[in-house]
């Protein structure tokens, strides 16, 4: 069994220690693949830095998360786009648009998410979309740039089935994480509605911890929790839900 997390912090640990903890914990559980995504120029140095330790299980993404669109966001992604064309990555991302602390670099973030949009595609990657109370101006700008190269995954999908439906259509994978564990979220009812084929594994680790771990720091371990809940709501085995989930994974990675 191969379970793979699409989508973790992990390297926020700075501690070598407790990060070869949380890694071993993760292979105990078949935990062999992790997608890392940076969030600025700063964070780049540390995802570079445990591909380069584990380089069999770890996958850098770069990207400039949208809480991290500045008024220098323009230095940022002229940072970020040299260390992406001097290191082999497999995404860019996380990239995207959220409302939910401020919605006054609206105009910065779509500039920012149009242009890593483009990088994309000259590059022939996928991306990876964060989007929070933003779903209304992401799928504008995805519609709007659609093509046969745009792809990739809604990085922690919480939006309902609808939202689901029109990500799909679009050619995106869902990043389903500890949410999906959390009883009031109803999650749960929108995944028993889409194909798994549909959906991919991550934690968003340390954050968004799933059942039981909920309201703890969140690691990449945990993703077991998630897989399970998964495998429960499908009616299938956790190892029919790793082995659909890491084959989807490297479908839109190609690793």
């Amino acid at each position: 069994m191969i379970l793979t997390d699409t989508h973790t912090h992990i390297y926020y640990e700075t501690d070598p220690q407790k990060l070869e903890e949380q890694l071993q914990r993760c292979w105990d559980n078949q935990i062999t693949r992790l997608f890392l995504p940076n969030v600025d120029s700063a964070s780049i140095k540390l995802v570079l830095g445990l591909q380069q330790s584990h380089p069999k299980n770890c996958f850098p993404m770069l990207g400039l998360h949208p809480c991290d669109v500045k008024e220098n966001f323009e230095e940022e992604l002229n940072s970020i786009k040299t260390a992406i064309d001097h290191h082999h990555i497999y995404a860019i991302g996380e990239i995207g648009i959220d409302l939910y602390w401020d919605k006054s670099l609206l105009k910065e973030q779509q500039i920012a998410f149009k242009k890593q949009i483009l990088w994309a595609k000259e590059l022939d990657l996928p991306i990876v979309i964060h989007c929070r109370e933003a779903f209304d101006e992401v799928f504008e700008i995805l519609e709007e740039m659609n093509d046969d190269k745009l792809r990739g995954i809604f990085h922690c999908f919480t939006g309902n089935i609808q939202q689901a439906q029109q990500a799909i259509k679009l050619g995106f994978l869902l990043g389903i994480g500890g949410v999906v564990t959390y009883k009031k979220a109803g999650l749960d009812l929108v995944v028993e509605q889409l194909e798994l084929e549909n959906l991919v594994l991550e934690t968003d680790a340390p954050y968004l911890a799933p059942v039981p771990h909920r309201g703890k720091p969140n690691e990449s371990s945990f993703l077991i929790h998630i897989a399970q809940k998964i495998a429960d709501i499908k009616n299938m085995s956790l190892e029919e839900v790793a082995e659909i989930t890491t084959a989807n994974s490297v479908k839109v990675f190609g690793v």
